[in-house]
C-alpha cells in the first residue's frame, strides 16, 4: 500500500465514516489513473446487516473517491489544495454482483478518459478475488474558487 487510510484525508473531502477507501495501492499521474482499494467491514457507512454486506450500487462511490484521491494527487503536484468535486453523472454502469460481502476486498481502479475546462470524464472498474464485477462511467465536475467560497459559507 503506497497511501493508507490515514494519509486520504489531505487529499480529498470526505472524513470519517464517508472516507470509504482504506488505501492506495499505486498511481500514474501521466497516465491519469488510480488503483484504491476498500475493505468490507461492518463499520462501512453504507453496511446492511440484513445481508451483512454493503449494497453493490454504493461501487459508484467507490470509484468517486478514487477518483477524488486521483484529482487531490494532481493538484498536490501543482501546489495547489485538493478540489471539491461532483458527480454530474453516471452511466454505462455495470454490475455482477449483488452486494460486497463483509471481508471481502474490493479493488477499484480508475483512468481519466476526457477532460474539458473543470469536467472530467472517467472510466471505472472493480474487482473481487481479481474478477471484474462493476464496471461504468462516471463524469464529475471541480468546483471552481466560487461555487467553494459559497459552500464554506453554507456551513
Amino acid at each position: 500500500m503506497i497511501i493508507e487510510k490515514d494519509g486520504l484525508s489531505s487529499l480529498m473531502p470526505h472524513k470519517g465514516r464517508m472516507l470509504l477507501i482504506t488505501g492506495i495501492r499505486e498511481y500514474d499521474l501521466d497516465e491519469r489513473s488510480l488503483c484504491a482499494e476498500c475493505h468490507i467491514t461492518d463499520e462501512n457507512l453504507f453496511y446492511d446487516p440484513v445481508i451483512g454486506a454493503v449494497p453493490s450500487w454504493v461501487g459508484f462511490e467507490f470509484i468517486a473517491q478514487a477518483i477524488s484521491v486521483l484529482s487531490g494527487l494532481r493538484a498536490r503536484m501543482k501546489g495547489e489544495e485538493p478540489r471539491i468535486g461532483f458527480i454530474m453523472s453516471v452511466s454505462s454502469m455495470r454490475i455482477e454482483v449483488p452486494s460486497f460481502k463483509a471481508g471481502s476486498i474490493v479493488e477499484i481502479r480508475v483512468k481519466q478518459r476526457d477532460a474539458f475546462d473543470l469536467v472530467y470524464s472517467f472510466a471505472g472498474e472493480i474487482f473481487l478475488e481479481g474478477r471484474k464485477v462493476m464496471e461504468g462511467k462516471l463524469t464529475v465536475m471541480d468546483a471552481n474558487d466560487e461555487q467553494i467560497e459559497t459552500l464554506r459559507k453554507e456551513e
